[in-house]
């Protein structure tokens, strides 16, 4: 299939976006949540097919030593068709140079990243705004 391929966040349908969020299984982001932190990700991939968004991905990056793939989401309709894959690669490629590109995963996906090189990292460690919440969804260990 020829999908449409675009790096910008310029003509985005942010209401689309949180739709597929949702949809793909992702956390329940607002529209306005994701303006912003799309426009603060230096590198963006959206991916269409015949004018509806079913693929996106980010990764925010310092362009030295880290970039920090997140946000991948793929319209349920679309998975395990390679577009998940393909996006990652993209952003991946993008990300080429930094010294480290880290990727946050939702639990039960772990396998599927590393058939793609990424390995479980030892030291990482996060704070959430709702801590209590990421715990019950197996974000976080105790």
């Amino acid at each position: 299939m020829e999908y449409e391929w675009v790096l910008s966040s310029s003509a985005v349908d942010w209401c689309e976006l949180s739709r597929l969020h949702r949809l793909a299984g992702l956390s329940d982001k607002t529209p306005t949540d994701l303006k912003t932190s799309f426009a603060n990700s230096r590198y963006v991939c959206f991916v269409y097919d015949d004018g509806r968004l079913i693929g996106v991905g980010r990764a925010l990056a310092d362009g030295i030593d880290c970039s920090y793939i997140c946000d991948l989401a793929i319209h349920p309709d679309y998975q395990r068709a390679g577009l998940g894959t393909a996006i990652l690669s993209r952003l991946v490629e993008m990300s080429r140079g930094h010294r480290k590109i880290i990727l946050y995963a939702a639990p039960g996906k772990e396998d599927f990243y590393r058939t793609l090189g990424f390995k479980r990292m030892k030291t990482a460690m996060a704070l959430f705004r709702d801590q209590r919440g990421a715990l019950a969804r197996g974000l976080l260990d105790e």
